[in-house]
């Protein structure tokens, strides 16, 4: 055997995920979305808790002893869990997705999404088996191990390993490429909460609701989809481009860069953080809002829901149902809402610009909520309902909008790394947003303020952190020069050569056999430059089969959200 002959990459490498001639870049937005459908699932989760603070005690929980320790509760067997208690999982999903993004962001780049993808894929599902034990034997520590904490992982690396490997695909259309995938995480809930109410429904015995076999099933079902979905990432040659696209010129004050900036500069910039508190701000506007749809609308309006004049308070139980009824579908309009704008506002960035963009989140967000209390002091359900419509929009359009707004600010070669480490931000979000909103709520209720008007001064307060937020995007700025990588260092972060890079820019890799075989062959030769050529157009069978087999879950998702939605209107 000849010992000059390199070692063929594994099947798992990002070498062996590059693009063959055939690939049409259109079949990457599916295998996102396969992934992100799933781990979206983690907004879905509340649909868990009732059956699972009932599985001792059945209609009438059995409540753990006052005096029983902490560290006694949560192995105890014999006592209900409290609510109260599993909505940990909810806050262990967040602050780890944020986490392990920031921590595993620049793995992902040299590892490629498919590894990345694959490990999603068994933190995630890993997860799910690991809480169904813990349902199974009662102890409410493994589910917040399993879901919480290694589906926590599975979150960050499932949410980030679609962002670079699309913007690749799509330099003409950044925004579009990441809200395609990103829209999936808001929808993942949409299609997940229903399912697995069927499913609890289809398990459930008088002993038993049906929870832990319902993580069995939903952990089958998404392990199939993930690793489809991480199979299927594939990532094209650097400096490819789409037929007939030209970059802009390259301007001094330009606010999309043709240069990069490495992960760990990046950070050190003043653009990162003035972004990390862009999502930071507009996140905890829109989750505080989100986490408190059901309540707010039944407190503000009450009987006024159903043509009843009355205060919440006065309402009585069969009453109070009704109402619940209607804001359970004021909650799913709010999801048709977030997915809506996802894919809506990323993809207007594309020419609105990500800084125009997120301008009119700030500005017009401020407006909105100054004008909720109106809305609530006047009676107008349909107005406070329109309000919050559009609000929930902004929120999951800064989602979809930040991965393209950082490729613009440090260009691609790490944008995967910068994206990670700026979720950071939906972590600090995840508790600010939803602490400022309950307890201002609560300190208004303390002090006599009735409950149809205990939310107008947190709207006031979330208008504030809009304002801030609009500051932030006003400083964002082109990076300095001095933070952007020279030709050699991205030529030794490719493998590749200095004469190659500024070829690339010029005019992008594009003949991917020629490009395959130099990157698998040793670099003793710098490549030549070679012709560009995108990959074909068209419709095939399996572009198809691929948009089906996530359009179809999808679709019958947001049917069943809409159908809930409806009720808001009767």
């Amino acid at each position: 055997m000849d010992a000059t002959v390199p070692p063929q990459p594994s099947f798992f490498s990002r070498e062996r995920t590059i693009a063959s001639p055939t690939f049409n870049r259109w079949l990457a937005p599916p295998a996102a979305l396969a992934i992100h459908l799933c781990i979206g699932m983690a907004y879905g989760f509340s649909v868990f808790w009732l059956p699972l603070s009932r599985l001792v005690g059945g209609a009438q929980p059995k409540e753990c002893p006052a005096d029983l320790g902490f560290f006694s509760t949560i192995v105890a067997t014999d006592c209900d869990w409290k609510i109260s208690m599993l909505g940990w999982t909810f806050t262990l999903f967040f602050v780890l997705l944020g986490s392990s993004a920031a921590i595993f962001g620049h793995w992902l780049e040299t590892a490629g999404p498919r590894k990345a993808g694959l490990a999603a894929a068994f933190c995630w599902c890993g997860g799910l088996l690991i809480s169904a034990l813990g349902v199974h034997l009662h102890q409410i520590w493994m589910l917040w191990l399993g879901s919480g904490v290694i589906g926590g992982v599975g979150l960050g690396l499932g949410y980030i390993s679609p962002v670079s490997t699309l913007i690749k695909w799509f330099p003409d259309r950044r925004g579009l490429a990441t809200g395609l995938a990103i829209m999936g995480f808001g929808g993942g809930a949409m299609i997940g909460a229903p399912l697995a109410d069927k499913l609890m429904g289809f398990f459930a015995t008088p002993a038993s609701p049906g929870v832990w076999q319902t993580f069995v099933a939903l952990a089958a079902i998404y392990f199939v989809f993930m690793v489809s979905g991480a199979l299927g990432y594939r990532v094209p040659p650097d400096g490819w481009a789409p037929a007939g696209w030209t970059p802009p010129a390259a301007a001094a004050n330009a606010m999309v860069t043709h240069r990069h900036v490495h992960l760990d500069v990046a950070w050190k910039t003043p653009q990162f953080w003035l972004l990390w508190g862009v999502l930071c701000l507009n996140v905890s506007a829109g989750i505080g809002v989100l986490g408190m749809a059901s309540p707010m609308l039944q407190e503000v309006f009450g009987g006024k829901l159903i043509g009843v004049d009355l205060g919440f308070d006065a309402l009585d139980a069969d009453q109070k149902k009704q109402i619940a009824a209607i804001a359970a579908g004021f909650t799913g309009l709010l999801s048709l809402c977030n997915i809506g704008g996802r894919i809506g506002w990323a993809s207007a960035s594309d020419f609105l610009g990500r800084k125009g963009a997120y301008a009119i989140f700030f500005v017009l967000g401020l407006l909105l909520y100054a004008a909720v209390p109106f809305a609530a002091k006047g009676g107008v359900v349909f107005l406070f309902v329109l309000l919050f419509s559009v609000i929930i929009t902004m929120y999951g359009g800064g989602f979809a909008t930040i991965p393209a707004y950082l490729a613009d600010i440090f260009g691609t070669h790490y944008v995967g790394a910068i994206h990670g480490r700026l979720l950071t931000a939906w972590s600090t979000a995840g508790v600010l947003g939803p602490v400022l909103v309950n307890y201002i709520r609560e300190y208004q209720l303390s002090i006599g303020v009735p409950r149809e008007a205990a939310y107008n001064q947190t709207m006031y307060v979330l208008a504030g952190l809009l304002l801030a937020g609009l500051a932030c995007n006003l400083l964002v700025g082109p990076v300095a020069e001095k933070y952007y990588m020279s030709d050699e260092e991205v030529a030794a972060g490719k493998k590749t050569s200095v004469a190659a890079v500024k070829q690339e820019e010029k005019e992008p890799h594009a003949d991917f056999e020629d490009y395959v075989e130099e990157a698998l062959e040793p670099d003793d030769d710098p490549p030549a430059p070679v012709a560009p050529r995108a990959s074909p157009a068209g419709v095939s069978p399996v572009l198809m089969l691929s948009w089906i087999a996530v359009g179809v879950p999808l679709l019958w998702g947001i049917s069943m959200t809409v159908l809930k939605a409806l009720a808001l209107f009767k």
